[in-house]
């Protein structure tokens, strides 16, 4: 089989990565790690992230994966540099839309909904010093949204109330244009979108999937036509896994365990 790229999250979260790589590269056989027996990522500390990033970085590279995508933006905030470094493999990191939001807000009033640690990351506040242009960036951590989409809780009462607590400081802000700083909330959009109706939302997996074809041409690694395919692991319970991972990669995958 031809090398799989690899991609892996906290979660099920960067299922929506894999989502756009698979539509941009249908080609590609894509090997996806869901560290679920961690999730999720932004309540841990930092050193605990990093640890757990390079462990899965090493066990991609030991699979043979021609390239490692980081679908998540906790872990790309507290291990990319070091990843870089260990893996003889590219690493694509995933970062917050902050360069797109500010350039396009029409007020200069952004906002970002991310996890604790991401909003809390120097890599985030990077991305702001580079980047902000003056603009006024809000910072909304949204913790145990992760957890919601990781349960199956993508619609209804009990997320739409705790969606308005999310979105009252965005809103009392004048945001324009929110950026979307975890793979999870890709999967709860709608929800996002209607308690901020005249909001852009912007998220980065389409971004990613570009890159991965790029740095892929540029190493002249990409499969050859073909039909693709997909194999997922999870670090815990693979039957609890399954059942949201239907949902959310909208056909039958088998979900594998794995020790890493």
């Amino acid at each position: 089989m031809t090398a799989p790229v690899g991609i892996f999250d906290s979660g099920v979260g960067g299922l929506s990565v894999a989502r756009e790589i698979r539509r941009e590269l249908p080609s590609e056989h894509l090997l996806y790690v869901a560290d679920t027996a961690y999730v999720p990522y932004g309540d841990r500390s930092e050193e605990e992230v990093r640890e757990r990033t390079l462990r899965i970085g090493e066990w991609m590279q030991g699979q043979g994966a021609k390239v490692f995508v980081v679908a998540c933006n906790t872990a790309s905030g507290a291990a990319l540099e070091a990843l870089r470094e260990r893996l003889s493999i590219p690493v694509i990191g995933l970062e917050p839309a902050i360069k797109p939001a500010v350039r396009d807000s029409p007020t200069g009033r952004v906002g970002v909904m991310a996890t604790t640690g991401t909003c809390g990351s120097a890599r985030l506040q990077r991305l702001v010093d580079n980047y902000g242009n003056g603009a006024t960036v809000v910072r909304q951590p949204c913790p145990g949204l992760a957890d919601m989409v990781e349960d199956g809780v993508l619609a209804g009462p009990e997320l739409d109330a705790r969606m308005a607590e999310y979105v009252a400081p965005l809103r009392a802000a004048g945001v324009d244009t929110v950026v979307l700083g975890c793979t999870h909330y890709v999967f709860v959009r709608d929800a996002i979108q209607q308690a901020l109706p005249r909001v852009k939302l912007l998220d980065s997996s389409a971004a990613i999937a570009r890159r991965t074809r790029q740095i892929l041409e540029e190493a002249n690694a990409l499969a050859p036509a073909g039909s693709g395919s997909v194999r997922i692991y999870t670090t815990a319970d693979p039957a609890g896994a399954e059942r949201i991972v239907h949902r959310l990669w909208g056909e039958p995958e088998v979900v594998q365990r794995v020790e890493i």
